[in-house]
């Protein structure tokens, strides 16, 4: 298996085509066609997923001699982690699936239009259905995630072994990266005035008194919520103690059953908050949500805290990564200096896989550069600002210890976790029953 193909392979197939292979996998005729090539205990795996993950690999650039082998072994593992799970005790809460479901959900929309209306249209299903095919993949990739990081817990990596990986590789083997940049954000998202929130809550306190009145919790947070549980009645499932944050939990646990609190708010929004059923350090609640938008004002505010902000790392105040680190809100770049990084956390990232916003603004900036304050949406759809620093530049070149340090970390960490796993999976699959379609087992996989 090549250095490039390690580097960029994740042990969870994660790609958009597999988390939607069983909802799209059609003929030239539209209809759908598919089989069952294997099975792991009560779960399956399918051609189109196989097929599906092949040809992502392949247009991703990946390519082995034996990818589909390859490929067909890491379903295999992955539905036996999901199986031995259970054995093992361990589990993801609904609030992850949630979480995690809506940010995918989001993905496939950017993808296909831009709105849910056209995903529905496209597909021929409502966003209901789309949801709930998705959903099952979802918790499946976490709690395989969840897996792996149980196998391999406490694996690291020496600096001696990371160059005797690289060592090793063949010379006509090393990859060649095209250009790459470091580029780096702060983030800003503006506080929502008083006015707006005061507005919210007065919104909130009616929809509390209607239900007091009579009216269905569930009925009306599928009408009003703004949050991912909305469209399930509000209901948040069992969770234990610490798994919301604070201002949630108190607000819950300060509820007797069937007891509906006034207005809280966390990080999210405002919530009213009704409690089910509390059972030891575990409760079950469900809540209405608003999220209130800022002011032109507010939006204003982040704007100039930003723009004073970049006079101070211009004029060496303040260095660039201690003003993210201290001030940024996306926590996806904060802890890193305020830079983006590619799948093995490097903070150089090719061009091709920048997103396509940043990658236009940087077009048209110098090196060392930063951007004046830009408004946006987050990944959330929060309005929000910041400013773009493109630190530096790396031109196309031959993989190498000096400059791909941490791209070649993450392949050598990567192949001693798949041995760790390899090994595993020898012994694990003796608690499971597992066959192969006998097209498919010329691969070997369970010798």
């Amino acid at each position: 298996m090549n250095l490039k193909y390690l580097i960029s392979k994740l042990f969870v197939i994660g790609t958009l085509f597999l988390l939607t292979s069983s909802l799209f996998a059609q003929d030239d005729n539209g209809l759908l066609v598919d089989e069952i090539i294997a099975k792991v205990d009560n779960y399956i795996i399918l051609k189109s997923d196989l097929e599906g993950a092949h040809q992502q690999a392949l247009s991703s650039g990946q390519y082995s001699a034996n990818m589909k082998c390859e490929i067909l072994a890491q379903l295999i593992t992955q539905k036996l982690m999901v199986a031995h799970a259970e054995i093992d005790s361990v589990e993801v809460t609904d609030e992850e699936v949630n979480r995690n479901l809506d940010s995918r959900i989001r993905m496939i929309v950017q993808q296909t239009g831009g709105s849910e209306e056209k995903l529905e249209e496209y597909y021929g299903k409502s966003m209901d259905d789309i949801r709930e095919e998705i959903k099952e993949q979802v918790e499946e990739q976490l709690i395989i995630q969840s897996m792996q990081a149980f196998i391999t817990e406490g694996i690291e990596i020496t600096p001696a072994e990371i160059k005797r990986f690289y060592n090793n590789i063949p010379k006509d083997s090393i990859p060649f990266f095209s250009t790459e940049v470091q580029v780096g954000h702060i983030v800003s998202i503006p506080e929502v005035g008083r006015a707006k929130k005061d507005e919210a809550k007065r919104k909130l306190l009616d929809l509390k008194k209607r239900i007091e009145n009579g009216e269905d919790f569930g009925n009306i947070a599928k009408e009003y919520s703004q949050g991912p549980s909305g469209r399930f009645g509000g209901d948040l499932g069992f969770v234990s103690r610490g798994d919301m944050v604070p201002e949630y939990e108190a607000g819950a646990l300060s509820l007797k059953p069937g007891e509906i609190s006034d207005p809280v708010e966390t990080e999210f929004g405002l919530h009213i908050i009704e409690l089910i059923e509390r059972r030891g350090n575990e409760y079950n609640s469900r809540h209405i949500l608003l999220q209130p938008e800022p002011s032109p004002e507010d939006i204003q505010k982040s704007i100039s805290f930003l723009d004073s902000l970049r006079m101070q790392i211009k004029n060496d105040s303040i260095s660039f990564e201690k003003a993210a680190k201290e001030h940024s809100k996306d926590r996806m770049t904060s802890s890193n200096g305020g830079y983006f990084s590619d799948a093995t956390g490097a903070s150089f990232i090719s061009v091709e896989n920048l997103d396509p916003v940043v990658f236009f603004t940087i077009d048209s900036m110098d090196l060392g550069e930063i951007s004046k304050p830009i408004t946006f949406r987050t990944d959330d759809g929060k309005e929000a600002a910041r400013i773009i620093y493109y630190k530096s530049k790396v031109k196309p070149h031959e993989a190498n210890l000096k400059q791909d340090w941490q791209k070649i970390q993450a392949a050598a960490l990567n192949e001693k976790n798949s041995k760790i796993l390899q090994k595993w999976f020898k012994n694990a699959r003796q608690d499971v029953f597992i066959s192969i379609d006998n097209d498919y087992d010329l691969c070997g996989i369970l010798e």
